[in-house]
């Protein structure tokens, strides 16, 4: 499982832009989550490109710096990216081994002051305090994974004023077959109903399928849907 990477997403060309997170849907995937990802990433120096996620990136650049929590930060591309605009960074992930990763780049990024690593599997755990800015990238699983209440954690966690950004993808890619039928990517519209915002006290300011590009597994480029959500808690 895990969205902790949370981590499941599906599984991608690692020369694609950075995303995170999934086994191959064929690979055996431990319940707990943790040994399947420090096994994972142990497996290379670096599993993702280091960059920040495009829709991260598009949705968060005018907001100003303040504190940030990123669910899922695997080896950190997006807190190193929020990092260096000012953000103090709370990045999380289940996988002790990716965060030290993580903690590595930062400080090669010089920027390793202003990201605390935490380790949580999100499904029992979550960070503590509230946050100007909120980020969930790819938070998709196989398995039984509490998502919607993840979120809803999530969507508590930010301060009045702040934003909670939730990314994924809408659906599988169109060169990948769907062995898993049981898995459903939930629309804009179904992420926006399943928060339960109080009425009055959120603005939903993006709700919107978007396209982009990605390499398939023969090297060739190909588009796939992804959706944005981003809601700005008013009080």
């Amino acid at each position: 499982m895990s969205a902790q990477h949370q981590h499941q997403q599906p599984p991608q060309d690692p020369r694609a832009e950075h995303e995170q997170r999934a086994p191959h849907p064929h690979e055996p995937v431990d319940e707990g989550g943790e040994r399947f990802w420090d096994g994972r990433y142990s497996e290379s120096d670096r599993i993702w490109s280091g960059d920040a996620n495009a829709a991260l990136v598009r949705e968060t650049s005018q907001l100003p710096p303040g504190r940030a929590l990123d669910l899922g930060c695997g080896e950190g591309g997006d807190a190193i990216w929020l990092a260096r605009r000012g953000w103090r960074v709370t990045g999380t992930d289940i996988s002790g081994v990716a965060l030290k990763r993580a903690a590595g780049h930062a400080v090669e990024a010089g920027v390793g002051d202003l990201v605390e690593w935490q380790r949580h599997d999100l499904a029992e755990s979550f960070p503590a305090g509230e946050f100007d800015l909120v980020s969930a990238c790819f938070l998709h699983t196989y398995g039984e994974f509490p998502r919607e209440r993840i979120l809803r954690t999530a969507a508590a966690a930010v301060a009045p004023g702040g934003t909670l950004l939730i990314v994924g993808h809408g659906g599988w890619a169109p060169w990948q077959e769907n062995p898993h039928p049981e898995v459903h990517f939930p629309t804009p519209g179904e992420v926006v109903e399943q928060l339960e915002l109080p009425e009055g006290d959120w603005e939903v300011l993006v709700a919107e399928d978007h396209e982009r590009i990605q390499v398939q597994p023969d090297g060739t480029p190909g588009t796939r849907t992804d959706n944005a959500v981003k809601v700005r808690r008013l009080r």
